[in-house]
């Protein structure tokens, strides 16, 4: 199956899947819905005081609410309806609106998630900014997903969804599947003036899209332990106005191919920007991930095991590019069945072990992440003398045109790659991108109201292809966050965590939440 036939098939699939008719509903529709029953609220107090920066552990995978600043914090008021109200009917609706009122932030007054959300039987429309989960990693304890991941702000947007798996009929309950297609529009081009003071790259009007599929195999009626978990994240950046050429000492601009055209395209990755000439890639800023995971579920215990494997392009994609072009006259020509095949070496590899009863130790995650082979460290195109045809230095997460996948200065992706937002002269750019990173998470609950939870990273960093580090520089990341619950449904937790290194800088910092959530009557 082609990678165009695969997104139709994932499309469509998520579109009429609601079609059907799960088990569990009645054929009478239970009483008419109440859109004020079933509101939450949540209050969040938040104060971290840090010597240098703020620890990346009290910084990152955090939905983007955090600062660097050497002091800051925030008050948050939430007000949320979540669709489960209404889990047993065919239809139901969810809402929230979550702000907060930040100190040294990027911004004044941050708006978290204002959405409004329709399920109908499996599927799900939601309009806004809302606050979504990592898939096939433990949102805890993990470092971060390469695609889509939860150290960024939310990006606002429509998206139609399957959330969560359905059993596809006619497989005796062995094949289930979950997705989303998403198109939204980023809002940090105010805070990109500010960091760049427009004198480097930038894009103002940048749109987002994202789309992913998963399949999962197993057969929990048959009391069958073993899992199996595939899918592909695909997500691009597109259409608006990009300041990134510079003539004359400014930036010019270069606008999108226009909105539905960008739309189509991101959908199926295609087109051209318009500024290029002769050699041409696909349009927006486009990237993704092959996902998989296994799992057995013991009684006492479970057990996972999961890949990430991100690329940037379609030949890193797929692994392989064509190499048997003509030369001279027919240097354009496609002449030879020869491909180049690239090496399967930038992949993040995790282990995930579950305890099902509180005790000391409940969770422990230990992860590696490699990324520093990214195709090669040769980009070249074919030409009329030279007819081999290699595609390296694929960059991840920048972008020649766009200023790369982040979101108000914080990679969407895994923050082991070096968020833009630490950079200090004034340019929108992952200056950390080929590196190497273990990762260990540990969590537990020794006491009825105590749970505590451990992360510690190790990382050697290359810079990029393009810009490398003079030599290989090393972090080292660790937090330890102890939370107690109090009656009626107070919290409070403690966070100290630590840097060391030449990618990070050394530092040391303490954070303290407090918290209150309840049911609004």
């Amino acid at each position: 199956m082609n990678r165009k036939s695969l997104v139709i098939w994932l499309s469509l699939s998520v579109l009429t899947c609601s079609a059907q008719v799960p088990y569990w509903f009645d054929n009478d529709e239970p009483s008419k819905l109440e859109p004020l029953k079933g509101l939450e609220y949540r209050t969040e107090l938040q104060a971290t005081g840090s010597h240098g920066k703020t620890p990346l552990w009290l910084n990152a995978n955090k939905q983007g609410l955090s600062s660097l600043e050497r002091y800051n914090g925030y008050l948050r008021g939430a007000v949320i309806r979540p669709l489960q109200t209404d889990s047993i009917r065919r239809w139901g609706v969810g809402y929230g609106v979550d702000v907060a009122v930040p100190y040294h932030f990027t911004s004044k007054v941050v708006v978290q998630q204002a959405f409004a959300e329709a399920r109908w039987l499996h599927g799900v429309l939601s309009v806004g900014a809302k606050e979504y989960p990592m898939e096939l990693k433990n949102n805890a304890l993990s470092s971060g997903s390469q695609t889509l991941g939860i150290n960024a702000r939310p990006v606002p947007q429509v998206r139609l969804a399957l959330g969560d798996y359905w059993t596809i009929p006619y497989t005796k309950g062995w094949l289930h599947m979950k997705g989303h297609i998403a198109y939204g529009r980023m809002t940090d081009e105010g805070w990109q003036h500010d960091f760049t003071r427009k004198q480097s790259k930038y894009a103002d009007g940048l749109l987002y899209h994202s789309k992913a599929g998963y399949l999962k195999l197993s057969n929990e009626e048959r009391f069958f332990p073993l899992s199996l978990e595939v899918g592909l994240e695909m997500a691009a950046q597109f259409n608006g106005t990009a300041y990134s050429d510079v003539m004359n000492g400014t930036l010019t601009p270069m606008k999108g191919s226009g909105l539905l055209k960008g739309m189509w395209h991101a959908f199926f990755p295609a087109g051209s920007e318009t500024s290029e000439t002769t050699y041409k890639n696909v349009e927006g800023n486009q990237l993704g991930s092959w996902m998989m995971r296994v799992n057995y579920d013991a009684d006492e215990w479970r057990l996972g095991f999961y890949a990430d494997r991100f690329f940037e392009d379609h030949s890193a994609m797929l692994g392989v590019d064509y190499d048997g072009y003509g030369s001279g006259d027919e240097w354009e020509v496609k002449k030879d069945r020869r491909y180049l095949f690239y090496d399967l070496k930038d992949i993040m590899l995790g282990l995930e072990f579950n305890l099902k009863y509180d005790r000391w130790i409940n969770d422990i995650v230990v992860e590696y992440l490699y990324s520093q082979y990214q195709s090669g460290p040769v980009y070249h195109d074919h030409n009329r003398t030279i007819a081999d045809h290699v595609g390296g230095n694929d960059d991840y997460y920048n972008h020649k045109i766009y200023p790369g996948w982040q979101h108000w200065g914080q990679v969407i992706g895994n923050p082991l790659y070096r968020s833009p937002i630490y950079n200090e002269n004034g340019k929108i750019y992952i200056e950390n991108s080929r590196m190497m990173a273990l990762h260990l998470g540990i969590d537990g609950r020794p006491l009825e109201h105590f749970q505590y939870r451990v992360l510690a990273t190790y990382q050697e960093g290359l810079g990029t292809y393009d810009q490398p580090y003079l030599k290989k520089h090393h972090n080292a990341s660790f937090m330890v966050e102890g939370r107690y619950s109090f009656p009626q449904n107070w919290t409070l937790k403690g966070a100290y965590a630590m840097d060391f290194g030449h990618i990070l800088g050394h530092n040391a910092g303490f954070q303290l939440t407090l918290s209150k959530s309840g049911i609004l009557k």
